[in-house]
């Protein structure tokens, strides 16, 4: 239940409103009790047992002080309008009152709907937040369909168990409580049974529940997986086409299919066991208070004693105790309904509770403009405990190009990625002007940086909104100017819309050059004075690649720059050349300084120049 309380934190903040729902649950069923109440006369008057009160009650208000009053002022109707006339003047006040009661109802299922999507939206908006200050390296230990899944269908299990449930966490419990002080003070006897058997109904319905929010966790898992699975196979769908893989991919998505619909079919058999289950168990302890009930009035008829339990009290009884049967029903399902929710809720409660490794300090300083260089001094940087790069010490003055070379999986990417701070140092230091870079606001220090990327990472937007991404109020003007220097307003003006063309899903309606250029413009138009280009033109063609690279080459102009190179011919001017080899620097120097002296650098250009 703890997952289910944390959720609930959401709806604090609507405490006033909440409040308000609890108020008109209450009112619900107390004139829904006033009128079941009103019954016990009618049947009084039916039977000609009602006894007449001719003068009003004494002493200290009690149960039995109202139950004469209510007869005194019967016997007073009756006498003014005749048995009939009263009877009709309860029936309406009956009617009356069920009307209120319903009433109530409406407007507390009113109140809490504000409540339930509010907080579903709070859930979403505080889930998509967390995940944005998230570092880069939980996201490549999580899959993609399991964050979904927690921001989708988790978040929806919650809004549709634990937020409908809880207007009955509120009303179902006074309306127990409540029926059953009115049943104390009819029959004692009675009630006792009714206490005593409930929570033996009670420890059944709560085995159930156990069991359910144990298969509904690995439900949400399961269909975690199964949107993993639709991601990863529309993503790829060109490879799958390509490999005649149809066939092989649906047919371990139908295995996955198949999981779920077992899981889901054992969720449903314990959930609508619940409803028969409680409604059985309620069911019986009635039939245990007819039998009893009836057997004292026999008696009490037999010894011609008089009862303290009428024919019409004693039908009075029942009906009321038929109104419990409901909200015990609805507790039962609710509880259910929680438990499920939890499930759900402690996947939710896993993201909003994960450390943020990347942290701004308290006192973190300002950076309005880079002066000086960039500095590694002793740097080594591990992930899940595998060392990526060791004892890295490098100084990138202003104004310089850098370029890191090596081979795959060397560590060129995580040092690039250790500047933009996506990740911290294990140990050893990484200065901007002298200072650590975690001392900086990270806001402050990723506005010195532009980001260009081997894959161009793009949204589902206009060509406008992609190049201006982060800017508030772009100037058009500027955008324009931004795509020109990156080479790519000639055929953004070729569309119809213009800058205003759509590009599709992660810009698939572009050419790679295409989209490789609109992330240049994206960068020049932030106009920062520290550039990391990574593999910006390894994927294109060489008509792509020369327009890419001109564009480059303008955006680079005065600006200090980390460039990270598969092809060795687009970093030959490069200030200096960084050779990583397993995580570490083994080479430095210019171009012809590197072929000279015929070490890893020299390798790696005769294996380009040979291919």
């Amino acid at each position: 239940m703890e997952p289910f309380f944390k959720i609930l934190k959401f709806a604090y903040k609507y405490k006033y409103l909440a409040l308000l729902n609890a108020l008109l649950n209450i009112l619900s069923v107390l004139f829904g009790l006033v009128s079941i109440t009103l019954v016990i006369p009618i049947l009084g008057i039916l039977f000609g047992t009602q006894e007449k009160i001719t003068s009003p009650p004494e002493g200290e208000i009690s149960s039995k002080w109202v139950a004469d009053f209510l007869g005194y002022k019967l016997t007073n109707i009756i006498e003014s309008v005749g048995e009939t006339g009263a009877l009709s003047i309860i029936c309406i006040t009956i009617i009356v009152t069920f009307f209120i009661k319903n009433l109530a109802r409406y407007f507390a299922q009113y109140t809490l709907i504000p409540i339930r999507t509010s907080v579903v939206r709070d859930i979403r908006r505080t889930i998509h937040t967390k995940m944005s200050l998230l570092s880069v390296s939980y996201f490549s230990e999580k899959r993609k369909g399991d964050l979904i899944s927690r921001m989708t269908s988790d978040v929806t299990e919650v809004e549709g168990s634990i937020m409908n449930s809880l207007g009955i966490v509120v009303r179902d419990p006074v309306n127990i409580v409540a029926s059953i002080v009115l049943l104390i003070t009819m029959s004692p006897k009675l009630t006792v049974i009714v206490i005593f058997l409930f929570p033996i109904a009670g420890l059944v319905i709560g085995k159930i529940g156990k069991s359910l929010r144990r298969k509904s966790n690995k439900g949400q898992i399961q269909m975690a997986r199964i949107l993993s699975a639709i991601e990863e196979n529309i993503s790829g769908l060109r490879i799958i086409k390509a490999f005649n893989a149809e066939k092989q991919i649906n047919t371990k998505f139908e295995e996955e299919l198949e999981k779920q619909q077992n899981i889901t079919s054992s969720i449903l058999r314990r959930r609508d066991l619940a409803s028969p289950m409680s409604e059985f168990l309620s069911t019986l302890v009635m039939v245990v208070i007819i039998w009893y009930g009836g057997n004292l009035i026999f008696e009490s008829q037999n010894n011609e004693t008089v009862s303290s339990l009428s024919p019409q009290s004693f039908i009075g009884f029942i009906i009321i105790f038929s109104q419990i049967l409901p909200p015990v029903k609805s507790l039962s399902q609710g509880y259910y309904s929680i438990q499920r929710g939890s499930a759900a809720a402690e996947r939710i409660m896993q993201i909003l509770e994960t450390e943020i490794e990347v942290k701004e300090n308290e006192n973190a300083l300002p950076i309005s403009c880079f002066r000086e260089s960039i500095h590694f001094e002793n740097a080594c940087f591990s992930y899940n405990e595998k060392p990526i790069l060791k004892n890295i010490n490098l100084e990138i003055k202003k104004g310089q190009t850098i370029a890191l070379v090596g081979k795959s999986g060397g560590g060129k990417t995580t040092l690039a990625n250790l500047v933009a701070r996506y990740y911290d140092l294990n140990e050893g230091t990484l200065f901007i002007d002298e200072k650590d870079i975690r001392d900086y606001k990270l806001y402050d220090l990723r506005m010195q940086m532009g980001v260009v990327t081997q894959d161009a990472i793009l949204f589902n937007d206009s060509i406008f909104n992609n190049i201006a991404l982060g800017i508030k109020n772009p100037d058009p003007k500027k955008i324009i100017e931004a795509a020109k220097i990156a080479n790519a307003h000639e055929f953004i003006s070729k569309f119809e819309d213009g800058y205003q063309h759509n590009i599709g899903d992660e810009g698939h309606k572009l050419s790679g050059g295409q989209k490789q250029r609109i992330s240049i413009a994206r960068a020049v138009m932030k106009n920062p004075p520290i550039l990391i280009l990574d593999e910006a033109t390894s994927a294109l063609d060489s008509e792509s690649e020369q327009l890419v690279q001109d564009a480059l080459t303008k955006l680079m102009a005065n600006r200090t720059s980390l460039v990270i190179a598969h092809r060795l011919s687009t970093i030959q001017n490069a200030d200096e050349i960084v050779v990583i080899n397993e995580g570490q620097i083994v080479e430095k120097g210019t171009h012809d300084m590197l072929l000279k002296n015929k070490g890893h650098y020299y390798k790696l250009h005769n294996m380009q120049n040979l291919s």
